[in-house]
């Protein structure tokens, strides 16, 4: 069998087109959720430093904006974890059945 057979037979596969849709698709809201998360951080660095220059509490040292900061960076890890944990169950068990269809 030749590999541009392959690739053709795959191509052509209609849960191919899903996959490529789906992946794409949730990339693209990932993206746009973290990267909302993100830069809605630096504006609020930005334009509102008296806000996240409050101290939490009366005699404390921290700023809102330490755990905040501390905040984003955990949310990123937890939606990049998320996007991992389905790239590796949902993605790839597609993957494998569009490349053990196109190698009957």
């Amino acid at each position: 069998m030749k590999d541009d057979d392959v690739v053709a037979r795959i191509t052509a596969n209609p849960k191919y087109k899903k996959l490529v849709s789906m992946r794409s698709t949730y990339s693209i809201v990932m993206t746009v959720l973290i990267m909302a998360i993100y830069y809605g951080y630096i504006l609020l660095i930005a334009f509102d430093k008296e806000f996240l220059a409050r101290k939490l509490a009366d005699g404390m040292v921290t700023s809102i904006g330490i755990p905040m900061g501390v905040g984003v960076i955990l949310l990123t890890i937890i939606i990049t974890n998320i996007y991992v944990r389905r790239a590796n169950s949902e993605f790839d068990d597609l993957t494998a059945e569009i490349i053990h269809e196109a190698h009957q």
